[in-house]
C-alpha cells in the first residue's frame, strides 16, 4: 500500500467524518482515479509528435496512454475522422496515489510562478487542472525536449460537492491557493 493511502485510511477519513459530520461512514469522499489528457493535435501533420507524446506521457504516469481519434471531419481543422488527435491515461489504484504523491509534493512546487490551483471545480466533486509543458516531471529529459506540450489532469472524486472535494484534495496535499487571493 503507497503511503499516501495508509494516510488517508488513518488519518484523513476520520478528519472529514469530523469535519463535514457525516451519519454514514460511506458517504466520506475518497479519490476514484486520476485522468490525464493531452491534445496532440500537431499530430495530424507530423507522426513523430505523437510518439514523442506517448513517450513522454508513458514516463509520467507509469502507464501507456491510450490514443484517442477524431470522431468528425473537421475542414478547417484538416481533420478527418480517425485521425490520431489525443492521449489519455486512467489511473487507479496504487498508480494514482503514487502518481498523486509526485504531483502534489515534487511536481507541483517546480511549475513557474506557483501560488497554489484554483478553487474551482466542476460542481458534482470533481477537479481538473491544466498545465502548460510537461517540463516540471522529473521524469522528463530536459535535453531531449523538443517543444512544450501541456496537458489536463482531472482528479474524480465520490464527493457529493466542490467544498468535500477540495477538503479532500487539500487534506491528501494538494496545494490551493488562499480565499483571499482569489479576487
Amino acid at each position: 500500500m503507497s503511503r499516501l493511502k495508509k494516510r488517508y485510511h488513518s488519518e484523513i477519513k476520520q478528519e472529514l467524518f469530523k469535519q463535514f459530520s457525516f451519519n454514514n461512514v460511506m458517504k466520506i469522499p475518497e479519490l476514484v482515479k486520476i485522468v490525464i489528457n493531452m491534445g496532440v493535435g500537431e499530430a495530424i501533420n507530423d507522426k513523430g509528435i505523437l510518439q514523442v507524446c506517448i513517450k513522454e506521457l508513458t514516463l509520467i504516469s507509469g502507464q501507456k496512454p491510450l490514443v484517442r481519434n477524431a470522431k468528425k471531419s473537421v475542414a478547417n481543422f484538416k481533420l478527418r475522422e480517425g485521425q490520431s488527435i489525443g492521449l489519455k491515461v486512467t489511473l487507479r489504484n496504487k498508480r494514482m496515489y503514487d502518481f498523486f504523491d509526485r504531483f502534489s509534493n515534487i511536481v507541483s512546487p517546480r511549475i513557474r510562478d506557483f501560488r497554489g490551483f484554483n478553487l474551482k471545480g466542476d460542481g458534482r466533486g470533481n477537479y481538473s487542472l491544466g498545465l502548460t509543458d510537461q517540463q516540471m516531471f522529473p521524469e522528463i529529459n530536459l535535453d531531449e525536449v523538443k517543444r512544450d506540450q501541456g496537458m489536463n489532469v482531472t482528479f474524480v472524486t465520490t464527493a457529493n460537492t466542490d467544498e468535500e472535494c477540495f477538503a479532500l484534495l487539500k487534506q491528501l496535499g494538494l496545494p490551493f491557493k488562499h480565499k483571499q487571493e482569489n479576487t
